[in-house]
């Protein structure tokens, strides 16, 4: 499965273009889905140098991800290209409809969907 993840709001406050502080358990989650065979892309509005210092600050904080803004290298080769808005089985945003629960309960309901 793999699982897109906005960077501002959802893994840490959101302070752009500044970087907030880490959401309550946001590390722990992420790193725990990666371990467990998830892929894990973070996603953001973020290019340039604020693409860089959101980076170079999952990198300092040791949350592990595959991708930053890009599909799966598997899916641009499958599909023939890399579109805009990067391909995920399933998108955690603090910007949905309703609001974004803690990152255990996030947990919680990756798995209870039972997708692999």
């Amino acid at each position: 499965m793999i699982i897109a993840i906005d960077f501002d709001g959802t893994i840490v406050e959101d302070r752009f273009p500044d970087i907030g502080e880490m959401k309550p358990g946001a590390r722990e989650v992420i790193n725990r889905l990666y371990a467990e065979g998830y892929t894990i892309i973070i996603w953001s509005c973020r290019n340039g140098i604020n693409k860089a210092r959101a980076i170079e600050w999952l990198v300092r904080a040791g949350i592990k991800f595959h991708y930053f803004n890009q599909s799966c290298a598997d899916n641009v080769k499958k599909y023939g290209s890399d579109t805009r808005k990067v391909y995920a089985d399933l998108y955690i945003d603090d910007k949905g409809v309703n609001p974004l629960p803690g990152w255990d309960e996030l947990y919680r309901i990756i798995n209870d969907l039972n997708i692999v």
